[in-house]
């Protein structure tokens, strides 16, 4: 079995800010030399997370209002007590979100559903760039 790792740049607006990187993560898996495998995407730091969602205005608005609604960002969390930087529900959305998601791909094309774009989601409460760890293994 192969493995290569390579990282994508991304940039961000700040919370509730939802990049689309499925076009980087295919273009990276159709350069690599591996055929079929699995790719691991992987987000360093605990205020970003990555999910697949269809990427569309209904669902860009409603996943901010939903995480706002399970984890508001204008509540009393004790991190912010300790580091008066005001993300403590930034790490909280991150943490129920996760940092990583592995798609499997044939033939050097993802797997991946119709509607089924893999997004990153930014939850700190400032903009930030960011670099993914992608990671590919497979023959």
């Amino acid at each position: 079995m192969t493995v290569i790792t390579k990282t994508i740049a991304i940039s961000t607006a700040g919370a509730g800010g939802i990049v689309d990187i499925t076009d980087l993560v295919a273009e990276t898996v159709q350069a690599g030399e591996i055929s079929s495998g699995t790719v691991t995407i992987f987000v360093p730091g605990s205020t970003g997370g990555l999910t697949t969602i269809e990427y569309e205005p209904g669902l860009l608005a409603d996943l901010p209002e939903m995480m706002e609604n399970l984890i508001p960002s204008d509540h009393d969390y004790r991190h912010d007590r300790t580091w008066h930087d005001g993300n403590g529900f930034s790490h909280l959305r991150a943490a129920l979100v996760g940092p990583d998601i592995t798609i499997p791909f044939v033939s050097r094309k993802l797997t991946l559903g119709t509607w089924q774009q893999i997004v990153f989601l930014e939850f700190d409460n400032r903009s930030r760039r960011r670099e993914l760890i992608v990671q590919i293994m497979g023959e």
